[in-house]
């Protein structure tokens, strides 16, 4: 076998054409990989990974592999040398094998220099070596793979015929047919059986760094195949009726294997961030998904930036791995304004729905145009039709950070999604009112959106007086209360069934404002307003549960702006000015409540103190560090947006606005006299969790013409802020039992090249890249001929 092998490689490279061929792939690569504008350019793609190149390899190595098998049995059988050969004492099926790996290596030495671009990635990277090598070494495993099964198929092809063009026709059809051709039919039938026969889809995980032994399995099913139809169509013998059993039950062996494997195997997530492996969370949603869900994804389009592009593969390659672990998950991707004539009514139309579209800048050929995208998903199951959004906006982000942040939020959006389609609703939600809370307008937008996945209902505390028992029995029927903005101090009845509620498991969300200040009591004829303290008669509630929320203002440089007419008369202009007491707070926390989180306005928010208890106490957001504490009583006029601010006054750091209580809490009212006598007494509550946020107007939604608006939109300077999703997670994790919003606090990190390098050295790296693989096979065969020829000189 070996040395039939080592005949096919000095054969090849002992010919011009062998050569030819190998130039030819490497030429056609470098072209479409680093020189030709399009969807395969690794350079306009602007992403530090090489599936460009995993793509485009396939089509390739189609036209490759049977060029350098048509000649292995067919030259033979022309030449007449195909009978001495079979006289040798060696069986046929080493024969073939060392037919199939002569190829196969020559394959291999063809595929050497394409690791210049792995290299060129690497140092193009954006840092330096920003390229996920784990992920690039499974996809290169995947190759190997499919290199392996078209030699299978190139070899046996070259058994049909002794003419070589027959054989390298016949090779490409049959290599296309497995490749693409079973997907084209499975298009047609809507049968995904058929397109399991195909290797396109086996390969698809596998070009991204994801190996599975289902997978490795099918390619090898396909190559041992055609090997062994190989050594039966090398025989001279005439074909007879005992072979026949053989050969039919060796597909069908195959085939069961195969079907069996998909019930168990085992798969192995190759890149660094395992983005393509789904969280336990999402595997057990959609597992119980017992009937179709369909998802038309609108992010579709021909003009999109580069970037786009990447979100819009991720998408679908994350739809994939839903698909994969329950086919009942069927995708679709629509482009709404491919067709003119329809654009501007389906335009209308999602607009209509909510989807509204993005305007993007698009950068080709130092020219600059704008693209119109929907970045929605709509999600239908069983008559019920939900919105996903595909990207995750951040206040200042750039498109690539957009990307990227909108990478990392996909699974969760899509888990989140699936299961409120398919869940129904159990927790229950209590909106507390009686202590002259938000009215019902001001937080209408919030209670809208949690309604979607909770039952909500108002429940005020005021019966405490008459039948404090039958109160907290009610209360106890809730999973999570919620209190917006109290500004009626609470009595100590009260504090006990809420303290009680804490004991047997209740979670709670206090947005609390321990200052009396609005920032609608300033517009009067002074411009001014006296902040004073509030006692809401919860300093020693929250002091025995490990937080004290001060009675102090945190005045940021880091802030939302306000809104004034600035002028006289009809002179008057509205102005967005700096204004200190609109802290906007973020988090360096890779918790799922906030982690890749926009910024969150707060308007005259306290300052919160952790105190030292058994509680955990996770910090969720905090000012920013140019920070200054305003004690109360304090004037506050608007003055203060037209006087300069010195920097050195804000000089306290970050201070906590938000926490996140977990634990075992202790009673407030553990050794002290009971305002009333309960029917059970607990001093330790079960692990439970509770939210303080030390601003009432983090939940507040504005109100224009009695018409409650979206929470954290500022429609004066067309920023949304993330108000309504941190409080959407704040409440997600206090009731979250299956861990799907840990999602969040997945990492996947998007590489990105190095744009200014790239516009620098671009050429350097296009003739890197193009012409030094040409070099360096040059090199190879003037060394290989040379001395091959010292050998054989007489």
């Amino acid at each position: 076998m070996f040395a039939i092998l080592k005949k096919e490689i000095n054969s090849f490279f002992a010919s011009p054409i062998g050569y030819l061929v190998i130039a030819i792939f490497l030429l056609l690569n470098g072209l479409f990989l680093w020189l030709f504008k399009g969807e395969f350019n690794i350079l306009d793609y602007g992403f530090a990974d090489l599936s460009s190149f995993f793509l485009l390899a396939p089509w390739i190595l189609i036209f490759l592999i049977p060029a350098v098998t048509m000649r292995s049995f067919s030259d033979e059988k022309k030449q007449g040398t195909l009978e001495l050969l079979l006289t040798k004492p060696i069986s046929h099926t080493n024969i073939v094998l060392g037919k199939y790996f002569g190829a196969f290596v020559l394959i291999l030495i063809a595929l050497l220099p394409t690791l210049l671009y792995v290299y060129t990635v690497y140092r193009l990277g954006n840092p330096v070596g920003n390229l996920d090598v784990g992920s690039t070494l499974g996809s290169y495993f995947g190759l190997l793979f499919l290199i392996a099964s078209y030699t299978a198929i190139g070899v046996f092809c070259s058994t049909l015929s002794d003419n070589q063009i027959v054989a390298f026709i016949s090779a490409v059809f049959l290599c296309f047919l497995f490749y693409i051709g079973f997907e084209g039919i499975s298009d047609f039938t809507s049968n995904l059986f058929i397109e399991q026969l195909g290797m396109s889809y086996h390969f698809k995980s596998m070009s991204r760094g994801v190996l599975d032994t289902q997978n490795i399995l099918y390619f090898l099913s396909v190559t041992i195949f055609f090997i062994v139809l190989t050594a039966r169509g090398i025989k001279t013998k005439p074909f007879s009726k005992k072979e026949l059993l053989p050969l039919l039950a060796l597909p069908i062996g195959l085939l069961l294997l195969n079907i069996l494997s998909a019930s168990a195997h085992k798969r192995f997530d190759l890149t660094e961030d395992n983005r393509y492996t789904l969280s336990k969370a999402s595997k057990q949603i959609i597992n119980a998904v017992e009937s179709p869900i369909l998802v038309d994804v609108f992010l579709n389009g021909d003009d999109f930036p580069s970037e786009f592009k990447r979100l819009q593969r991720e998408t679908k390659q994350l739809l994939e791995e839903f698909s994969a672990e329950n086919n009942n998950i069927n995708f679709n991707f629509i482009n709404p304004l491919e067709d003119e004539a329809t654009r501007e009514r389906n335009i209308q139309q999602l607009t209509q729905r909510g989807l509204t579209p993005m305007q993007l800048s698009v950068q080709e050929s130092g020219k600059s145009s704008q693209a119109i995208i929907f970045p929605w998903a709509l999600a239908s199951y069983n008559d019920v039709t939900i919105t996903i959004p595909l990207v995750k906006n951040k206040i200042g982000a750039s498109q690539q950070d957009l990307v990227t942040n909108s990478v990392q939020h996909l699974e969760y959006a899509f888990a989140d999604g699936f299961s409120k389609l398919t869940k129904p609703k159990q927790k229950k939600i209590a909106v507390l009112k009686g202590n002259n809370q938000l009215e019902d307008k001001y937080i209408a937008n919030f209670i809208k959106k949690i309604n979607e996945y909770y039952f909500i209902a108002p429940f005020t505390l005021d019966s405490v007086s008459k039948n404090a028992q039958k109160t907290l029995n009610d209360l106890n029927e809730f999973d999570l209360i919620i209190s917006a903005k109290p500004t009626e101090a609470f009595t100590e009845n009260e504090k006990l069934v809420l303290d009680q509620f804490t004991m047997n498991g209740g979670k709670s969300l206090w947005l609390i404002d321990n200052v009396v200040m609005e920032k609608d009591s300033l517009f009067n004829a002074s411009g001014t307003n006296l902040a004073v303290s509030r006692d809401l008669n919860l300093n020693d509630f929250f002091f025995k549960y490990g937080v004290r929320i001060n009675p102090v203002m945190v005045s940021t440089l880091y802030s939302a702006p306000i809104t004034l007419a600035i002028g006289e008369g009809s002179d008057s202009q509205f102005q967005n000015l700096r204004w200190p007491y609109s802290p906007l707070a973020s988090s360096n926390s890779k918790h799922p409540i906030v982690n890749n989180l926009n910024l969150v306005k707060f308007d005259f928010a306290n300052q919160i103190d952790t105190l030292k208890n058994n509680i955990n106490k996770t910090i969720l957001l905090e000012s920013a560090p140019l920070t200054k504490l305003e004690g109360t009583p304090k004037e506050i006029s608007l003055d203060v947006v037209t006087q300069e601010q010195n920097p050195k006054l804000f000089n306290k750091g970050n201070q906590t606005l938000a926490v996140l209580l977990e634990g075992k809490f202790t009673s407030v009212y553990n050794n002290r006299i009971k305002p009333f006598k309960l029917l059970e007494e607990k001093n330790k509550s079960i692990p439970t969790k509770m939210i303080v946020i030390a601003d009432g107007d983090v939940i507040k939604n504005d109100v224009i013409k009695n018409a409650p608006q979206e929470l954290g939109f500022d429609r004066w300077t067309g920023q949304t802020y993330g108000n309504k999703e941190f409080l959407l997670n704040a409440v997600n994790y206090l009731l979250d039992d299956n861990g799907l919003i840990n999602i969040r606090s997945k990492e996947i990190a998007v590489a990105f090249l190095d744009q200014q390098k790239i516009a620098a050295q671009k050429t350097k790296w296009q003739l890197i890249n193009i012409a030094l693989p040409l070099g360096l096979l040059a090199l190879f065969g003037f060394t290989f001929n040379y001395f091959r020829k010292k050998k054989y000189a007489v």
